[in-house]
C-alpha cells in the first residue's frame, strides 16, 4: 500500500478532495492508483483491506479525464465501455462485502459496499431496485458492529426504494425485514421485531417454500427475542423448526451422496478420494448453519432440564453439516456424540440419514476398517 500527501496538490478552483469513505476533507492519497484519496492513513488501510488492493488499478480508468472522441459513435463506445467496467466492480465489491459478513468481518464489509452502492448509483441511479441489496449489506454491517443509528439509515433508503419500486422480489424483501427486526431486537422493540420477523419467514417462503432453509433465519431470530423475553417454550419450540428445517435439507444432501456412493460407479470408493464436483452448500447457507445449530446446541446443552431427544438432533445435524464441507473428521467426532447421547435413550434406533452418513464416512480411506 503506498501513500503520498495530497495537501499541496494543485487543483482546480473550487475543487475539493474527499475522503473515499467518510467524505471528510482529504489529506493523503493511494500512491498505486493516484485517483482515490482519503482523510488519514487509517482510512486508506481499512480500504485497502476490504476491496481497494484488488480494485486499486482499475480505478484509474474511469477517474481520470475522458479522451477526445472524434465521433459520436466513438464517444458512445467510449460511454459504454464505461457502464461495463463500472458494472464490474460494483459486482466485484458486493461480492467482497458480501464474502465479509459470511466470515463475521464487519468492520471489512463497510468500505467494499460503499465501493458498490457508488458504483451502482452511477449505472442504475439512486432510486433504483438495484441499491437495495447494496444497502443491506451495509445495514448488516452496521448492525455487527452495534451502530444502530447508521444501520436504520441504511434500512430507511433501501424500504424506501422498495415502496417506489413496482416489483421487487421476495428474497430481497425477505432480507430487508430480517434487518429491520435485527434493529428492532437491537434496540429492545421486541413487539416491533417479531412483526418484521414474521414478515422475513413470509417472504422467504413466498421466494423459496415454506420449508426451504432461507427461512430458517427468521425462525431462529424469533426463537432469540422470545428467549430474551423469558418465553422459554414458544423459543423451544421455534428452536425445533430450525433444527428440524436444517435436518431435512441435509438428510436430501446426504441421501443424494449415499446413492451415489452406492451406484455401480460409486461402489469402487477408493478408486479416487476426489469429493464431488458441486459443493452442496454456497457460502451463505455455510455461515447461517453454523451460526445457528451452534447457537441452539449451545441451548439445548445449558438448559436446566437438557431434553437428549433435541440435542440428539441438533448433534445429528452438526454432523452431516460437517460432513457436506467436506470435514470428515469433525462430522465423525459429531456422530460419535450422537451414539452416546442416543444410548440414553429408551428404544432408540439411528434414523436412516444418520446410518448413511455413517457409512459414507466409512467409505473414506481414513475411516475404512
Amino acid at each position: 500500500m503506498q501513500t503520498e500527501r495530497v495537501s499541496g496538490l494543485a487543483l482546480p478552483r473550487g475543487q475539493k478532495l474527499h475522503c473515499e469513505l467518510c467524505l471528510g476533507p482529504a489529506t493523503v492519497r493511494c500512491g498505486g492508483c493516484g485517483v482515490t484519496y482519503y482523510c488519514d492513513v487509517q482510512h486508506q488501510n481499512a480500504d485497502w483491506v476490504s476491496v481497494h488492493e484488488r480494485i486499486c488499478q482499475l480505478l484509474i480508468p474511469l477517474r481520470t479525464a475522458l479522451p477526445f472522441y472524434n465521433s459520436e459513435k466513438e464517444r458512445k463506445h467510449g460511454q459504454e465501455q464505461k457502464i461495463r467496467r463500472e458494472k464490474f466492480l460494483a459486482e466485484v465489491t458486493q461480492s467482497a462485502a458480501q464474502n465479509f459478513l459470511f466470515k463475521g468481518k464487519h468492520e471489512d464489509a463497510i468500505p467494499a459496499a460503499l465501493h458498490s452502492l457508488k458504483f451502482n448509483i452511477s449505472v442504475h441511479g439512486s432510486n433504483s431496485v438495484e441499491l437495495v441489496p447494496v444497502y443491506l449489506i451495509l445495514a448488516e454491517g452496521s448492525l455487527g458492529l452495534g451502530h444502530l443509528s447508521q444501520a436504520e439509515e441504511y434500512l430507511s433508503q433501501a424500504h424506501w426504494i422498495i415502496l417506489r419500486n413496482s416489483y421487487c422480489s421476495s428474497s430481497i424483501q425477505s432480507n430487508l425485514h430480517r434487518n429491520l427486526g435485527l434493529l428492532h431486537a437491537a434496540k429492545g422493540n421486541f413487539e416491533d421485531s417479531l412483526y418484521h420477523l414474521a414478515n422475513d419467514i413470509y417472504f422467504a417462503s413466498c421466494a423459496f417454500g415454506t420449508n426451504d432453509v432461507a427461512a430458517s433465519g427468521g425462525y431462529f431470530h424469533m426463537a432469540n427475542v422470545f428467549f430474551r423475553q423469558n418465553a422459554a417454550e414458544v423459543a423451544d419450540s421455534l428452536y425445533s423448526e430450525v433444527v428440524e428445517i436444517w435436518l431435512r435439507h441435509f438428510s436430501r444432501l446426504i441421501d443424494i451422496q449415499f446413492q451415489t456412493l452406492m451406484s455401480p460407479a460409486g461402489l469402487d470408493m477408493f478408486s479416487e478420494e476426489e469429493e464431488l464436483p458441486e459443493e452442496a452448500l454456497d457460502e451463505k447457507q455455510r455461515a447461517e448453519a453454523m451460526q445457528m445449530l451452534n447457537a441452539v446446541l449451545d441451548i439445548r446443552e445449558h438448559s436446566p432440564r437438557p431434553q437428549l431427544d433435541k440435542i440428539a438432533k441438533v448433534l445429528h445435524a452438526l454432523a452431516m453439516f460437517h460432513y457436506l464441507i467436506h470435514d470428515v473428521p469433525k462430522a465423525h467426532e459429531f456422530v460419535m456424540k450422537v451414539l452416546q447421547v442416543t444410548k440414553q435413550l429408551p428404544r432408540h434406533v439411528p434414523d436412516e440419514s444418520l446410518q448413511h452418513l455413517m457409512k459414507l464416512i466409512k467409505s473414506k480411506p481414513i475411516y475404512a476398517k
